[in-house]
């Protein structure tokens, strides 16, 4: 009988523990978020809360219960997961100071004639430990990647921050300057001193003319974190608004945090957006006033680039008039860098879009506009004005916008009941706002995103216009 107890103990410490580090990894490993930003806390009371004080108020019939309800329940949680758990090695590490504190703490009690296993303390402890360890290997990290830009003196930094578009503005201007130069950027959304220091070590070319490096933040100091670590030669701070206004609860201090990147001790030149409400100097160019006569249509969009010395069009086979102020972005640094504006907005012509923003798929015939990865209030109204110009009926799937506030997503739902005559609204975190604001009989509500395709395929027909915007992982 106590092999069974111990043997069990030890899974349920590493179930809980799987839970845990679930949550951590979602949260960028910060206790603090986890307890204080989830926006699903029964999650924490049914998968965490309830097992742990079961396993000390209900003896031996605790064990019943563990293997016939909660691991059932807690592996069905998992599979349902649409992010799920991925074993980094952070996490593998985790789970050996997990397992090696459980088994020593069950034998020494064990040997002491204890049978009763505590579960916090091992917990804690892998947590505490866990950290420690992290932190003594990301002190060896920064060093190696320190020492790996050191070793190329010749190499040009461009930081790229923003609230809405950082990810675009990068990979338009590694598009534009790449067809003259060695251009290397962050790979997908990379933007925390973390994810750049792996990125330096493991995949940063020794030849790379110009580093595109994006930076992003969930609190002051983030970006002056990761601008002092890479000491940017260029910087663009792209538009400024609202986004995740639950973590800064100003935009002041959102606008603070994404203007740290102008401290960069190698700064030659920055632009930054006018959103930002800054005084231009010296080495501060504000940009978005010289973007004119914006036309966007399901085909692309077009404007004139109104320079001090001559105006110029640009076309851009990219979905979204916001998507001008990326490219014009993206075409200063490039001038900066040794290519004209001609040549930039020859190479304009042929941008590719960013995947999940505004990507358009023709399938089955039906056109689906892909803009998943877009969570911000003016990115999604821009998305919904380029929508309206579609004479056929037009479906919304969205969750709203997360990380943001009542009023906002208002605005987005009285829009959508506005252009769209169907709305699927996923997830229930916005599900009341839409019920209030969406008429009954345009509102579809899904349950479980993982049903999507079969569901769309009852209430699609051929020539229906289905917008995505936004996709909010469901734990969101």
């Amino acid at each position: 009988m106590i092999w069974f107890i111990l043997i069990s103990h030890i899974l349920l410490v590493l179930s809980l523990g799987w839970y845990l580090a679930t949550n951590m990894q979602w949260y960028s490993y910060k206790i603090e978020r986890v307890i204080l930003h989830h926006t699903k806390y029964h999650w924490h009371v049914i998968y965490f809360l309830i097992p742990l004080f079961a396993y000390y108020f209900t003896g031996i019939y605790f064990w019943i219960y563990f293997y016939f309800a909660y691991l059932p329940t807690l592996w069905l949680w998992h599979k349902r997961l649409d992010k799920k758990l991925v074993l980094t090695g952070r996490v593998k590490r985790f789970f050996a100071l997990l397992a090696a504190l459980t088994i020593f703490q069950d034998l020494l009690m064990l040997a002491r004639g204890v049978e009763n296993f505590g579960v916090i303390l091992p917990l804690v402890v892998a947590i505490l430990g866990s950290m420690a360890i992290e932190k003594v290997l990301m002190h060896g990290f920064k060093l190696r990647a320190e020492n790996r830009l050191k070793s190329m003196p010749n190499l040009i930094v461009v930081g790229v921050t923003a609230s809405y578009g950082k990810t675009s503005i990068k990979n338009f201007l590694a598009q534009i300057a790449g067809k003259e130069m060695r251009v290397y950027a962050t790979p997908r959304s990379v933007n925390t001193l973390g994810g750049v220091m792996k990125d330096i070590n493991e995949s940063l070319p020794d030849e790379t003319d110009i580093y595109i490096v994006e930076m992003g933040a969930r609190g002051p100091g983030d970006i002056a974190e990761i601008t002092d670590f890479v000491k940017p030669h260029f910087v663009v701070v792209g538009t400024i608004g609202p986004q995740h206004i639950e973590y800064f609860k100003s935009l002041q201090r959102i606008r603070d945090t994404k203007m740290e990147i102008i401290s960069s001790s190698r700064l030659k030149h920055a632009w930054v957006h006018k959103s930002a409400n800054v005084k231009p100097n010296d080495k501060v160019t504000i940009f978005g006033d010289e973007i004119e006569d914006i036309e966007a249509s399901l085909k692309g969009v077009k404007f004139t680039l109104a320079l001090p010395e001559k105006k110029m069009q640009v076309e851009i086979p990219l979905l979204g008039a916001f998507n001008a102020v990326n490219v014009t972005a993206a075409l200063h640094v490039a001038n900066a860098l040794g290519v004209p504006y001609e040549r930039g907005i020859a190479y304009a012509k042929e941008l590719k879009p960013v995947e999940h923003r505004l990507q358009r798929i023709d399938a089955g015939g039906k056109i689906i506009i892909d803009d998943s990865f877009n969570g911000n209030i003016d990115g999604m109204l821009s998305s919904f004005k380029l929508i309206r110009q579609y004479e056929g009926r037009k479906v919304l799937i969205t969750p709203g916008l997360v990380e943001s506030d009542v009023e906002m997503n208002e605005k987005i739902a009285k829009k959508a009941n506005e252009i769209f005559d169907i709305v699927i609204v996923t997830g229930k975190i916005n599900r009341a706002i839409f019920k209030k604001c969406v008429d009954e009989d345009k509102l579809h509500l899904l349950e479980d995103k993982s049903k999507m395709q079969e569901y769309l395929a009852e209430v699609t027909q051929p020539g229906d216009l289905i917008l995505f915007a936004n996709d909010a992982p469901n734990f969101i």
